[in-house]
């Protein structure tokens, strides 16, 4: 499927802060970003609030949002909604630094890096590792947000297979500016386990990028099963990254130790690396 993004005004603490400046400044017009930082558009002030051609915002609105430090709000109808939703689980996009990508909170538990490194810097470090991708045929397992699709874009790839098993994922992804690179013509989008639709592939791609969520959530997309269908999906010769993290660092775990002996068993050669977080390898011819 093709991804279609959602382009709403987008308003976060950032955002509410200049409004308000430039309201007690007495300026009648300001210029912001109302796309997480992508780019500039202008406002008009009034006693009310503010507003533009496409919509008018109270002022207690804009209030509010400045005292949400990390919330992200889309405006319709002249309100604005939050950027989350409540089902099985508890979705939301997450601002994490100005002008840099928002991460996904899944059940309060962030989808990136967002300490030491942006998500979209976090991203690009675990595409680099796969070395040079220009017109090659990549398979990148868990979309998430889409940032690791996009920078292996971005890296030259000339095709790219995304799948997702959450349509809820994707529905946030669709307001988020920094997603919307997801519908380029070369990248095709894929909703449904990847534990089940990978199996259709027999030596296709040149490079995996396997980015799932932490083991206790997603156990399956750690198997030694899995690793082999995976080698199955690459052509001989071809790359894998891993994103592991470091869950449980803290109380001795190692997780990827064990990540490691398993792809090594399903036919990789492979190894850790502490700076991105991964662990990346190449099938054996």
């Amino acid at each position: 499927m093709r991804f279609q993004p959602i382009r709403k005004p987008l308003i976060c603490k950032p955002v509410a802060e200049e409004l308000l400046r430039a309201r007690m400044q007495g300026k009648k017009v300001v210029q912001v970003s109302l796309d997480l930082g992508k780019s500039i558009k202008e406002l008009r002030l009034t006693a009310d609030g503010i507003c533009s051609e496409e919509f008018e915002l109270r002022w207690d609105d804009v209030e509010l949002v400045a005292n949400r430090e990390r919330d992200v709000y889309y405006v319709e109808g002249n309100r604005i909604f939050p950027l989350s939703i409540a089902s099985d689980h508890f979705y939301k996009l997450v601002l994490v630094r100005w002008r840099h990508a928002p991460t996904l909170e899944i059940d309060g538990i962030h989808m990136h890096r967002i300490l030491d490194v942006p998500p979209e810097i976090d991203s690009e470090m675990k595409v680099r590792l796969l070395g040079k991708i220009k017109c090659r045929n990549v398979l990148d397992i868990c979309t998430g947000l889409g940032y690791t699709a996009i920078a292996a874009k971005r890296r030259g790839a000339c095709k790219i297979t995304t799948i997702e098993k959450d349509e809820n994922v994707i529905r946030i992804a669709r307001f988020n500016p920094w997603s919307w690179d997801l519908g380029d013509r070369d990248i095709e989008l894929r909703i449904g386990d990847a534990v089940e639709l990978v199996v259709e592939y027999r030596g296709e791609f040149d490079a995996i990028i396997h980015d799932p969520p932490r083991l206790s959530l997603a156990g399956e997309l750690y198997g030694l099963d899995f690793y082999r269908k995976l080698a199955e999906a690459l052509k001989p010769g071809g790359r894998i990254v891993h994103y592991v993290g470091q869950p449980g660092v803290h109380r001795g775990r190692k997780i990827w130790k064990g990540v490691l002996e398993r792809l090594r068993r399903a036919g990789f050669m492979a190894s850790y690396d502490q700076n991105s977080r991964c662990v990346h390898g190449v099938k054996r011819r």
